[in-house]
């Protein structure tokens, strides 16, 4: 039997994505699940083919505390705890600084926002996650809960127009090992995930060209990740209990040029 089975884990951007591979994962291995994300995304429908048994949806939008904390109360109302919190809701611009040949600059407002639910909304999530955490029974480890975040090899490896996203996803890597060490004192562990170039819905919508050319970047293998693949990483963070404070790539060994 699979060491999740039997927890309760919120996933947000749930919906769809890595997001949605993880929420599958977990509740093929024996989890119950709540999945966050916007309204208008297919959280409801994925919890309804996984059985209400097994995940509710809660419709989030991880900047507004009032939305994740009614997330925190499905999870505890419907399952009667929160063991693990998986951050994958997340959103990109692609503009330049300052465009030469257009005349324009990147706004203030698309950075803002970028940051804002990337940075600010993964960090809303583990603050407000932690209170539930801290009510939890310690295992023989003295742990409370889990925190897996997602950021992008973008944080250590931008390309041209990514001045937002990079900045986003590299606060992201920072902040986990002091909130790692915030939280040792009562037994919640934190790491982050930096994909590479998986085949989720943002890569969907590309020429079938330009996803080949991606893929052809990687060093090996040579191909997009798959959501799966990102979803065992998750499970394997969670299972064991000596990572802790970490960043982890997968990424193929792939280093983004320019």
């Amino acid at each position: 039997m699979s060491k999740i089975s039997g927890l309760v884990c919120m996933v947000t951007g749930g919906g769809s994505g890595l997001g949605r591979a993880a929420v599958e994962n977990f509740v093929r291995n024996g989890a119950k699940v709540v999945i966050c994300d916007l309204p208008n995304s297919k959280g409801e429908q994925l919890a309804q083919e996984l059985g209400m048994t097994k995940a509710v949806f809660s419709p989030t939008d991880v900047t507004s505390e009032q939305d994740v904390t009614k997330a925190i109360e499905a999870a505890k109302s419907n399952f009667g705890r929160l063991n693990v919190l998986v951050n994958c809701a997340g959103i990109g611009v692609a503009f330049r600084t300052y465009n030469f040949g257009k005349k324009r600059t990147h706004t203030l407002q698309d950075f803002q926002k970028v940051v804002n639910v990337n940075l600010v909304g993964t960090f809303n999530t583990i603050r407000l996650a932690c209170e539930a955490f801290a009510q939890n029974e310690p295992n023989q480890d003295g742990q409370r809960g889990v925190i897996v975040n997602t950021a992008s090899i973008a944080a250590f490896d931008g390309q041209i127009g990514q001045a937002a996203y990079a900045a986003s996803k590299g606060g992201v890597v920072a902040m986990t090992l002091p909130i790692a060490r915030d939280l040792s004192n009562m037994g919640v562990r934190v790491c982050t995930i930096a994909p590479g170039l998986f085949d989720t819905p943002m890569l969907a919508g590309l020429p079938e060209k330009a996803r080949k050319f991606l893929a052809e970047t990687v060093p090996f293998p040579s191909r997009l990740g798959k959501p799966d693949e990102f979803a065992h990483l998750v499970q394997a963070v969670v299972e064991n209990p000596m990572l802790n404070g970490e960043v982890i790539r997968i990424d193929g060994s792939l280093r983004m040029q320019p």
